[in-house]
């Protein structure tokens, strides 16, 4: 569309843009793959993803910008083939720079935070106003954002949560290569707790090391278990469990299990439950969960990719309603995976401020 579709460019033109397509069309797929695979090298990675993020939004625009743009000129009488063709492909090419220097901003930039309060029914009042702080999908990387993840810490603890969660995925590659950039998680303040839960990429990674690292820096792993959070008199049992890719990943106790992470608590005392992909809202709502909260899709991270991932989530972004009384909170994510884009999907720090529909009672 953007060489060969009635431009007639001249032929340095034509042999050097055929030239970079081509090398991109070969490049990005053994970058990824010697990136990515068992080699897993930062340099390559670094090229193949920013390779398929470009791909991807100059593929998404040549059609959705490329394709009506060639109309409306034929009708607006545009009749010269070179021409209309020639605008087009400049268009498209502007457009896909614009929002690749934008998502980069984006993707890079330390996220905004998100606040919403969230009424659960079965809340008692004196756990009204219960601050929870949600990061996920951090996804430290190839790109060395030490200095970022000390930012995002430091935003964090701006918030004055009582509970901090970090719902998985914190990075690409193993605890041993990326701690430097986890080290900072260390530093998250919290009143009552800093708890987490494995996503699938822990699985990519030795899994154990991330949950012996997140237990080294002062966070507790929820790995199917719960603890109680206690304010004003009132509990809330905060559980967590496996990513659902746990138990195919082959490692000894690896698995989603919800029953075991309820094990012992009170069944009339309202749930909050990390569990790191929006799928699992299905067993939440079966077992009457309260609030689950989740990551996963980064909102689609590049538009509009979001589309595929909704064939895969129930959720994309946001709060939703599942089941009787069960609530969904889907966060954006905190960081990028792979490209270092985000286009019309922005990265966040969520606060979340409990409320209880029950009024103190008077003395």
């Amino acid at each position: 569309m953007l060489l060969h579709t009635g431009q007639h460019w001249p032929l340095p033109v034509t042999l050097v843009g055929t030239a970079l397509f081509a090398l991109g069309l070969v490049g990005m797929p053994l970058a990824m793959v010697r990136g990515h695979g068992r080699r897993q090298q930062d340099r390559a990675a670094i090229v193949g993803d920013t390779l398929l993020g470009t791909s991807w939004v100059l593929f998404t625009w040549s059609i959705l910008l490329g394709v009506p743009l060639r109309l409306a000129l034929t009708v607006a009488g545009v009749d010269e083939s070179q021409d209309r063709a020639r605008i087009v492909t400049w268009a498209v090419l502007g457009i896909t720079a614009v929002l690749l220097a934008w998502g980069y901003a984006e993707a890079r930039r330390v996220p905004r935070v998100r606040r919403l309060d969230v009424q659960l029914p079965r809340l008692g009042a004196g756990l009204d106003g219960t601050r929870v702080v949600l990061i996920t999908d951090t996804h430290y990387g190839p790109l060395d954002r030490a200095r970022w993840s000390a930012r995002v810490c430091e935003t964090v603890n701006t918030l004055e949560a009582d509970l901090v969660c970090h719902t998985g995925d914190i990075a690409d590659g193993t605890a041993e290569r990326r701690r430097a950039q986890a080290v900072p998680l260390g530093t998250v303040r919290a009143t009552r707790a800093r708890v987490y839960v494995t996503g699938n990429h822990e699985y990519y990674s030795e899994a154990q090391g991330w949950v012996d690292l997140m237990d080294e820096l002062g966070w507790e792993p929820l790995r199917n278990r719960h603890l109680l959070l206690e304010r004003g008199g009132d509990t809330l049992v905060v559980a967590g469990v496996d990513d659902v890719t746990a138990e195919s990943s082959g490692l000894a106790g690896h698995r989603a299990h919800l029953a075991g992470a309820l094990n012992g608590a009170d069944p009339d005392l309202p749930v909050l439950l990390l569990a790191h992909q929006p799928k699992f809202i299905d067993r939440a709502a079966a077992a009457g969960i309260d609030l689950q909260l989740s990551g996963h899709t980064h909102g689609g991270q590049i538009w509009p990719f979001h589309h595929l991932v909704r064939l895969d989530q129930p959720a994309l972004a946001g709060l939703s309603h599942h089941g009787t009384r069960t609530l969904l909170y889907t966060s954006r994510g905190t960081g990028f995976w792979g490209p270092p884009f985000r286009v019309f999907a922005p990265s966040e720090i969520t606060l979340l401020v409990l409320r209880s529909p029950h009024l103190p009672t008077s003395p």
